[in-house]
């Protein structure tokens, strides 16, 4: 297993992350179990780190945020650089939710606020079959999100899908390079943080109640964990 540097996009609150972890200790979680032997390096982006030249990294993967990718912020731009140097020299990659969109936008996606609203609680993809990623017909994961992928970048394929969530994974042109939507990392008590604190920010209140009554059902976030480590650890070919 490559070891996988973490880009930390977003950071979770004192009180939260004591009770959950950061989203970094989340993936090392989530992919220290899926496989054993992998190892992690993490940049703290969002705290002011410089990211490092991507052609000495062996994996990375693109947390989630609170931030939009349309955010004028002044670490936005270099992480779009840092993505394209890294997909050109063919560095296996993966983002998550912001993860996911700015990946998508760097490549030339399109990435919006959706007019769908809340994506929130327990989300089910239907599964592209053959994809190469991801088993099965189906997943269901943990969602927490309002901007989307609207169209991918030219090449992309998408891999899994929703009527909520058209392109909620997809695979590149490269081929070692994968972003998904939802979040595989987070445990069911994170979830409900997440559903309480998009009704703090304009989410519907029975929204908020089913969201959180659908994370009682079975979730397949260790699968899509198993994936991501999977993807990551593939030999690079020329």
């Amino acid at each position: 297993m490559p070891k996988i540097t973490i880009i930390e996009t977003g950071v979770i609150s004192p009180a939260n992350r004591a009770r959950h972890g950061s989203f970094p200790q989340m993936f090392e979680r989530l992919l220290g179990e899926a496989d054993a032997s992998a190892s992690f390096a993490t940049v703290r982006l969002a705290d002011g780190e410089a990211l490092p030249d991507s052609a000495g990294l062996e994996a990375i993967l693109l947390t989630g945020s609170p931030a939009g990718v349309y955010d004028d912020l002044d670490w936005i731009a270099p992480l779009e650089r840092f993505v394209r140097a890294a997909y050109a020299a063919r560095i296996p990659m993966a983002g998550i939710c912001f993860g996911h969109q700015l990946i998508a936008q760097a490549l030339g996606g399109t990435v919006r606020k959706s007019e769908k609203g809340w994506g929130i609680g327990r989300h089910v993809y239907d599964v592209v079959p053959g994809n190469g990623v991801i088993d099965g017909d189906r997943i269901a994961i943990p969602a927490s999100h309002q901007d989307q992928v609207i169209a991918p970048p030219t090449g992309a394929t998408t891999i899994f899908h929703s009527a909520f969530t058209p392109h909620a994974g997809l695979l590149y042109a490269n081929g070692v390079t994968l972003s998904v939507q939802p979040h595989p990392e987070f445990t069911t008590a994170f979830a409900h943080v997440c559903c309480e604190k998009a009704g703090q920010n304009s989410a519907p209140e029975p929204l908020v109640t089913a969201a959180k009554a659908s994370l009682e059902q079975p979730l397949d976030s260790a699968d899509l964990g198993r994936a991501i480590a999977r993807f990551l650890a593939r030999p690079r070919t020329a």
